[in-house]
């Protein structure tokens, strides 16, 4: 899949516009009676305790090494850009574990909504040099929904060698379909919940959670939440001292499964400034990003992430070379053809610590497209910016 598939977003774009539209007509009724939420009940708000915390760290122990091998499953056609990268950066960088991107082929993958980076392994390449399985599987979201499959069918056998199979976001649909959600308790991306408890009614859905882990079976909420379930590997791995130390280091205050699941649902105000964004095509606008070989692959990916969510841009990486090595070591694809197309220009700053990129694309998506935009990228990252609070119930 080519860069002119990147109109999709983390949660695929058209399937979002559709979902969104489609509910637009119940959804203005809603919000003029105060109302505005999805017709999913609102479940009380459930308090994370200092034992629940503990008991999520220890059921994704323990690996099946003392130096574990970590598989990021990659499908070729679309991933998830931030749930592959974020967790396949955070894990080199704690230098715990053997750590590779794996998929059907050798093609490259189409990260979405932006970006594309080589594969470092096939699935057969992995089984022949871990003939025992991974200790730990991690799924992003995919944009193609096939019911079975290689991968679906290599992540059963992964799960029946007793590796720890963890979906990020939207990638506890390619779980379900690998019957691996049946009788446990999950959860996913916000927009996906109705959803995913139809296809699969015996799982449970379990609100206020950032990451549910049950027997081998590790789900999240929306795209940002890959940096926590990551940084509660290393703990695992490597202690509690170790992820302290890498999250102060990347910017991240806490890892732990704290979430206000109520905080993220689709009103009536939200589809209007979508399908606002999304008809000013006079306003859109291309946005590069330069990089060069050791570009970080944190504040990339979240850099591109944010401004490919707003509907009036779209992110590029940019480079004359025509393949770049990122810190962590994936090998990116810069997009040539994008060059001379570019609106304006974003450069990453290597100076404050990875993981602020996020606040700093939300807050410059603020000021050039306004508060109601970023906010809107916020509820699709399910990422409690604090500006995002004042623009949840407009």
């Amino acid at each position: 899949m080519g860069n002119d598939d990147h109109e999709a977003n983390g949660m695929d774009r058209r399937k979002f516009m559709v979902g969104a539209a489609g509910s637009f007509a119940v959804l203005s009724g809603a919000a003029a009676c105060g109302a505005g939420h999805l017709s999913r009940n609102k479940p009380p708000f459930v308090r994370l305790t200092a034992l629940e915390q503990q008991q999520a760290i220890s059921g994704l122990k323990p690996p099946k090494r003392p130096h574990p091998v970590v598989a990021i499953l990659a499908d070729n056609r679309g991933s998830e850009t931030t749930d592959l990268m974020i967790p396949y950066a955070v894990l080199k960088r704690a230098g715990l574990a053997d750590v590779a991107v794996v998929s059907s082929d050798l093609s490259p993958i189409a990260l979405m909504p932006a970006l594309s980076i080589r594969p470092q392994s096939t699935l057969e390449a992995f089984d022949l040099a871990y003939p025992e399985g991974a200790d730990y599987v991690i799924v992003p979201a995919f944009h193609h929904d096939d019911r079975d499959g290689p991968l679906v069918t290599w992540l059963r056998k992964q799960a029946a060698s007793r590796a720890t199979i963890i979906g990020i976001c939207e990638g506890a649909k390619v779980l379900g379909r690998a019957g691996l959600l049946d009788g446990r308790a999950a959860t996913t991306h916000w927009y996906a919940i109705d959803a995913l408890q139809r296809a699969y009614p015996t799982m449970r859905w379990q609100p206020d959670r950032r990451y549910v882990v049950d027997r081998g079976v590790v789900t999240t909420t929306g795209v940002t939440a890959s940096l926590p379930i990551s940084l509660a590997l290393v703990e695992v791995i490597g202690g509690a001292d170790a992820a302290a130390r890498l999250s102060s280091q990347l910017g991240v205050a806490s890892h732990d499964a704290a979430h206000r699941s109520d905080d993220f649902r689709l009103n009536a105000n939200w589809v209007m400034q979508l399908l606002a964004n999304r008809i000013a095509v006079w306003n859109h606008e291309t946005i590069g990003i330069p990089v060069a070989d050791g570009v970080d692959d944190i504040a990339l990916a979240l850099t591109s992430d944010v401004w490919s969510r707003t509907y009036r841009s779209k992110a590029f990486a940019l480079s004359q070379s025509d393949t770049i090595t990122t810190r962590d070591g994936l090998i990116l694809l810069p997009d040539h053809k994008a060059k001379a197309a570019t609106d304006r220009l974003i450069p990453l700053d290597d100076h404050v610590a990875p993981a602020l990129a996020l606040d700093r694309a939300l807050s410059d998506i603020a000021s050039r497209y306004g508060h109601r935009t970023a906010g809107f990228v916020a509820l699709q990252l399910e990422y409690p910016w604090q500006a995002y609070r004042s623009e949840m119930r407009i």
